[in-house]
């Protein structure tokens, strides 16, 4: 399914997602490599999750169609934070690679340097790692690659370095119980707050407030905004490496990222954060055909994604990139705000999964499998994620994958988290 088509061409025009100009270094990331040898692979080159840990013999299994072995990390290798389970299984032949992609990462954020050398100390902004100033946070990320893997390998490895440069601007700020400044100081009588702009020295003589006094600014929408900054400098990333790199296509987004008590979810494609199309989205030219048929531009089935920057209008020579947005949908769980037991999770999946389990039916494997084992099992989470897999994907039968019930299963990449809402305090 479809999600909201939010003004994609008025958004463009706007110019969302203008943040920081410095681009983050690339960090390749380690892991196991599929086909593909000879000299120095690309940045993007085809590979398995670094954390699977995979064998060369377990990734043959992984990338044979026939017996769709389903793949986790394996017990005494290393265990996810907040023992978080995965699983996954490659599709039933409709492409040669696994076009799925996941990451799972426990990332420092590190205050940047003031240019003058100097930035308030504000109460609760730890000194980390030998003296560094910043904070971590915990991020999951699974990425539906189509018309090849290439932009789906190239976010794994790179859109949680993105976040965190986005983040590093408001290391003091969110750490600041205080709500974040809305405009320039009012003068010298207001000592205790430094704006962006005085801190690089930048303040202007007649510097007056920019807002009304009773508009506010939140942590949590400067944490979305950061989000929605570093998905855009992604999809750039993408569109300037696509030629070096060979990044044909381009890939659906969904990550989670739990900072500060909170829990933020972004969605940029089809992969179950949000499945949802209402009546408005249904308007032609931007969405035609109804069900999985349904098409933006009768071009791709999705309104949000990464990548795709060589895609045109079906019979057109028109870019389908200003219509495909790169902002995700952001929704915010406040994990303070409630109290968790070992069995709430939160479950992550690509559309191999929802397309053909629905929630009731999540929920009764979350439920069933974890009744099996005891709250304290470290294995009990990626149990539940390999039997959400095996029964989307199914038993092999004479007419195709079939479910339980005998319906067609899914045949297509499948990969889910399963997230813990106990938090770091409990799972680490």
């Amino acid at each position: 399914m479809l999600l909201r088509v939010r003004a994609a061409v008025a958004q463009l025009a706007a110019g969302l997602g203008a943040g920081a100009g410095a681009q983050p270094p690339a960090e390749p990331r380690g892991g196991g490599a599929g086909a593909g040898s000879g000299a120095s692979p690309p940045a993007a080159a085809f590979c398995r999750p670094a954390f699977l840990q995979l064998t060369p013999e377990e990734l043959r299994r992984a990338d044979d169609h026939t017996g769709r072995a389903v793949q986790s990390p394996r017990d005494g290798r290393r265990r996810l934070p907040w023992r978080t389970g995965y699983a996954e299984v490659i599709n039933a032949g409709k492409s040669q690679h696994n076009e799925d992609q996941a990451c799972c990462e426990v990332v420092f954020v590190e205050r940047r340097p003031s240019p003058r050398g100097r930035l308030m100390s504000r109460e609760g902004c730890g000194e980390l790692d030998g003296g560094r100033k910043g904070f971590y946070f915990h991020y999951w990320a699974l990425f539906d690659g189509h018309a090849g893997s290439g932009a789906a390998v190239m976010a794994s490895e790179k859109l949680h370095v993105h976040i965190c440069e986005q983040l590093r601007d408001l290391v003091d700020i969110l750490q600041d119980p205080s709500p974040p400044p809305i405009c320039l100081p009012h003068g010298p009588g207001d000592p205790n707050r430094v704006s962006v702009a005085e801190d690089d020295g930048e303040v202007p003589n007649d510097a007056v407030p920019r807002f009304h006094l009773e508009k506010a600014v939140s942590h949590e929408s400067l944490v979305i905004g950061a989000i929605e900054n570093a998905f855009k400098h992604m999809d750039d990333q993408i569109e300037r490496e696509r030629g070096a790199q060979h990044l044909a296509g381009g890939c659906c987004a969904l990550a989670a990222i739990y900072l500060m008590g909170k829990f933020y979810v972004a969605n940029a494609g089809d992969s179950r954060a949000y499945k949802k199309i209402e009546e408005d989205d249904l308007k032609f030219p931007l969405i035609y055909g109804e069900g999985k048929k349904a098409r933006m531009m009768a071009t791709i089935g999705v309104t949000r994604g990464l990548g795709d920057h060589d895609l045109k209008v079906f019979s057109s020579n028109i870019h389908i990139k200003p219509f495909l947005s790169c902002f995700p949908e952001v929704r915010v769980y406040d994990l303070t705000q409630y109290e968790h037991c070992p069995d709430d999770v939160l479950v992550l999946g690509t559309d191999g999964l929802w397309d053909v389990t629905n929630d009731k039916e999540v929920a009764g494997v979350v439920m069933e499998v974890l009744t099996s084992y005891e709250p304290n099992d470290p294995c009990r989470y990626t149990m539940v994620a390999q039997e959400l897999v095996v029964r989307s994907r199914g038993v092999l039968k004479e007419r195709g994958w079939r479910l339980a019930n005998d319906k067609l299963g899914s045949g297509d990449d499948i990969s889910v988290f399963v997230i813990p809402l106990g938090g770091p305090g409990n799972y680490t």
